[in-house]
């Protein structure tokens, strides 16, 4: 089955001042599937998955040449406005950051930017995600509440709530369950895997055993280059490189 692109990484480098972080990256994230970048701490996973969504703009010093293509929209071009990229993209970082306001208020937040007033649709709205993100039966009778008061699970789970609210394409996690326990990490991989069915998922991550749960396809970077990427079928049991199949042993890390 040919897997429609979604993200188009064309000769992509990335450096913080003299040091080169990614070299010359080309690569095609598929449509509707959960792509995992692994490899070991430093190697530029952040980075690249930073890149998807212009983050990297806001490090001193930093240099990008080459294309990220968004849709077909080269995202680094100078006339892109990039508030409305990051519109595409939700992102779940290491930590949850619920913003210190009401868990209601949390998700509606971004609506309400982009001009939805009406209290019936925000209503609806924070429901609607709230439940995507499995979290409505554990918050739906306390939504005023502040959100700093629900456990470390819940508030990533809400974050992701939160990003979903703006109707983006793309969910983009770094580590998105490094912070939490067993059974909260679990909740969120299998958000995860309800999601992918309406989402680009592109999610980094330094744990092979939820790269495995989770990947539908992977990207393998070593110290900046991209060693290998496929179905994770293939870069799993079969890897055409050898040093993906030491990193895959353990013999690399």
């Amino acid at each position: 089955m040919e897997l429609r692109t979604h993200i188009s990484v064309q000769n992509l480098n990335v450096f913080y001042g003299n040091e080169q972080a990614l070299k010359n990256i080309t690569l095609d994230i598929p449509d509707k599937n959960i792509t995992v970048i692994i490899g070991p701490s430093g190697c530029g996973k952040t980075t690249l998955l930073k890149s998807f969504n212009r983050l990297i703009d806001s490090i001193d010093g930093v240099k990008v040449s080459g294309k990220v293509l968004v849709d077909g929209e080269n995202i680094f071009d100078p006339k892109v406005e990039v508030t409305r990229i990051r519109k595409k993209m939700g992102l779940l970082s290491q930590k949850p950051y619920p913003l210190p306001m009401s868990i209601y208020d949390n998700i509606a937040y971004g609506p309400r930017i982009h001009g939805i007033k009406d209290k019936k649709r925000l209503d609806e709205i924070v429901e609607h995600y709230l439940k995507e993100s499995g979290l409505w039966n554990e918050i739906k009778d306390r939504l005023h509440s502040p959100a700093s008061r629900l456990s470390v699970g819940q508030q990533q789970r809400l974050c992701l709530a939160r990003g979903l609210a703006v109707e983006p394409e793309i969910i983009l996690g770094d580590e998105p369950t490094s912070a939490l326990d067993p059974k909260s990490s679990q909740r969120i991989e299998h958000r995860f895997l309800v999601l992918k069915k309406q989402y680009t998922i592109v999610i980094v991550t330094h744990i092979l055993r939820q790269a495995k749960r989770l990947a539908n396809y992977v990207v393998f970077l070593y110290l900046g280059e991209l060693i290998e990427h496929g179905p994770a079928e293939d870069v799993f049991n079969n890897p055409k490189e050898e040093m993906t199949k030491e990193y895959i042993k353990g013999i690399i890390s």
